[in-house]
């Protein structure tokens, strides 16, 4: 029994509900690590503080390709050093390691959060024919009963050699089991499937897909088809916004492209363009 089995299986000792069983990490392993594709290994825990800061710990050892999914998550993180709190085998909580190497140029590196957005976003249309939009930069929407909710993120971190990607995914909460009442779920979203492992079976499948195709590109994101493939499916795109700012700036107005460089360009009510590559971003409302 290798150390990922033993995991799964003393999470599966102590089932909060039979409807939100632990991952089948056999199952998985076979399907994805396969020798030669992008997947190098895939280790699954019962729970850690941070997939990401552990993969991160752990990234200068492993090679390319590496995937660490936890069952629960103590400690996880979204943008801002927010915290990511959800019920035991209710989500997937996961992240890669990417070494993009000389194919690309380190500045096109900050393209891999907007990748990860459209691959999680296809993989789920394809897995589970929910309707995910993406928020720039990093946040993945279904919608509720009309209402835009957040149901995931994604948060990128630089290490020695390459990126560690996190990802999180609300599936099964239920309204009840939210952290605030604009988050989401699948289950919600009324998503045709809620079976996890088909579900991160399909987003690693995109994963492998689009980041093969923007590295075989050399990282450009117009050739590889990530820009356009990123506009058309983000709902912050013509909206009008607020972009809270680092150091405390806020820039108000509407959200007009995703350049080059993965920046959103937000035009101000002077009719001035500026390119935000970090901050926070405000759905204020949409604009006709």
């Amino acid at each position: 029994m290798t150390p990922s089995d033993a995991s799964a299986g003393a999470s599966a000792g102590r089932w909060s509900s039979l409807d939100r069983p632990p991952l089948n990490v056999a199952a998985l392993q076979r399907a994805l690590v396969t020798g030669d594709g992008l997947w190098t290994s895939l280790e699954v825990v019962a729970r850690t503080g941070s997939t990401n800061t552990d993969l991160a710990t752990r990234a200068a050892e492993l090679p390319e390709g590496a995937v660490l999914v936890a069952e629960e998550q103590s400690a996880g993180r979204g943008r801002l050093d927010r915290s990511w709190v959800a019920p035991a085998r209710s989500g997937l909580f996961f992240s890669v390691l990417f070494k993009p190497g000389d194919a690309v140029p380190q500045e096109q590196w900050g393209w891999l959060t907007l990748l990860a957005g459209v691959a999680t976003a296809t993989g789920l249309s394809r897995a589970a024919g929910v309707d995910t939009a993406l928020k720039w930069p990093n946040d993945l929407l279904v919608g509720v009963e009309g209402e835009e909710r957040k149901t995931g993120g994604i948060l990128a971190e630089r290490v020695a050699d390459g990126v560690v990607v996190g990802i999180g995914l609300n599936v099964s909460l239920t309204e009840d089991e939210l952290p605030v009442p604009t988050a989401g779920s699948l289950a919600l979203a009324k998503a045709s499937v809620t079976d996890r492992d088909p579900l991160l079976r399909a987003v690693l499948r995109s994963l492998e897909e689009w980041y093969g195709n923007w590295r075989a590109a050399g990282g450009d994101p117009a050739a590889s088809g990530l820009q356009e493939t990123y506009a058309a499916g983000c709902a912050t795109l013509g909206r009008h916004v607020r972009a809270e700012l680092p150091g405390g700036r806020t820039l108000t107005g509407t959200a007009e492209a995703v350049d080059t460089d993965g920046r959103l360009v937000i035009r101000t009510a002077e009719g001035r363009h500026e390119a935000v590559g970090a901050g926070d971003v405000v759905h204020l409302r949409s604009v006709h």
